[in-house]
């Protein structure tokens, strides 16, 4: 039983330090690549884009949410702006009532659908040739659009750009791990995924789209309350590129509890596991690209290692205890005398320890180089400490939780 456990622990390893390998060497290929522009920029051509901002009870962010999208620096004759209000039981909708005389504005109400419903409502009084969406919680730094625009600009084939999504608000600790978490995922593996042509959500805070996509692949699909994923899966299947633009800014609250941080990550792998069980055909396919052949079967191996890891250490932790009870039983409380610890005696040379904190510096290297991304410089931060901590503790309560869900066919709530 130890000789296998540990023969999966290592083969889960590996391929945990493969990926992660993979994206450093990924970044030092095409580190002169990431360019993080300042001030304005100018396009030779400024087409027309829709900004679809949902909602549903967000009374509190969708007024500074659409006061940022008025602010961008983009020509205001080009820039239409959809808001739709999905049901809201609060004030939402009076706060939208503010903007109805905005000449780029348009405002719309309807019966509570889901996200999806609202985005496609956007999409059935599309004008422009370009669509976007907006969060009603998020916030758009005023250079992001033009940034954006510029990749369409310089390659014709590409069919959506995502930006860089940054937490905050953070005031407390849950908050600051998200915000390293952020700089992590939707930063620096976001851009090594465009690198590789592999990118496999579109996210809600502001990514911008050719019609073209829509025009030819349909609209929103519900798909589990993740909808910007299922988008991307299928741009992938139809081999349609995707960008991240790593300098256009998008600003988005977080979670400021466990428990809403818990809900909204259930949510989120369980419409992974979901989208990848409909997109299953398309795995290990060489026609599909690295999508099919690296950042597919990597999710999916992550979600094995992580419940794998978690019964081991429930395990072990079980173990201990018992030894710990039958110690206790046989000779009581056993405190020694006197311990070095800096002896090197008492340093564990496992290679399990070892492989562990390779795997964790790996990690907080790459949380290093997404903040250099944003800010230009590096730094260590606190915040990597509370990601560590917080994302160790809670990951596998919700990888567990979004399988279990996903066996008995339980959908999890949106919040």
């Amino acid at each position: 039983m130890t000789f296998v456990g540990e023969a999966i622990f290592y083969i889960f390893s590996f391929l945990s330090l493969y990926v992660q390998v993979f994206f450093l060497v990924t970044f030092l290929e095409n580190k002169d690549k990431i360019v993080v522009r300042k001030g304005e920029i100018k396009l030779g051509h400024y087409p027309s884009v829709t900004v679809i901002v949902p909602s549903f009870n967000e009374e509190n962010t969708i007024y500074k949410t659409v006061l940022s999208l008025l602010d961008l620096n983009y020509p205001k004759d080009k820039l239409k702006i959809l808001l739709v209000d999905d049901g809201s039981t609060d004030g939402t909708w009076n706060i939208i009532k503010k903007f109805d005389n905005c000449p780029n504005i348009k405002i719309f109400q309807k019966e509570n659908g889901g996200k999806y419903t609202a985005l496609n409502l956007g999409l059935s009084h599309l004008e422009t040739d370009f669509v976007g969406c907006l969060d009603a919680d998020s916030f758009v730094e005023k250079e992001s659009l033009m940034r954006i625009m510029s990749y369409f600009e310089r390659d014709q084939d590409t069919m959506a750009v995502a930006p860089s999504i940054i937490a905050t608000n953070s005031k407390n600790i849950v908050q600051k791990a998200q915000k390293a978490e952020y700089e992590l995922v939707s930063v620096y593996i976001k851009k090594m995924l465009g690198f590789l042509g592999a990118i496999h959500i579109t996210p809600g805070p502001f990514t911008i789209f050719k019609r073209k996509v829509f025009d030819d692949l349909g609209p929103y699909r519900h798909a589990y309350n993740t909808e910007d994923m299922e988008i991307a899966c299928r741009m992938q299947k139809n081999h349609y590129k995707i960008e991240q633009c790593n300098d256009a800014y998008v600003y988005t609250n977080t979670p400021p509890t466990i428990k809403k941080l818990y809900k909204q990550r259930v949510r989120w792998i369980y419409g992974f596991i979901n989208n990848t069980i409909d997109y299953r055909k398309i795995i290990f396919r060489k026609k599909y690209g690295n999508f099919s052949l690296f950042t597919m079967p990597s999710n999916i191996i992550s979600i094995f290692a992580i419940s794998y890891l978690f019964a081991r250490m429930i395990y072990d932790f079980g173990v201990f205890l018992s030894l710990k009870i039958t110690q206790f039983e046989t000779i009581g409380f056993n405190f020694p005398s006197k311990t070095n610890f800096l002896d090197p005696f008492f340093i564990n040379t496992h290679s399990i320890l070892f492989i562990s904190v390779v795997l964790y510096s790996l990690m907080i290297l790459s949380i290093m180089l997404g903040k250099r991304m944003v800010e230009g410089k590096w730094i260590f931060s606190v915040n990597i400490v509370y990601f560590v901590i917080i994302s160790s503790l809670t990951a596998p309560f919700c990888f567990l939780k979004a399988i279990y869900n996903t066996i008995i066919s339980r959908q999890p709530n949106w919040r």
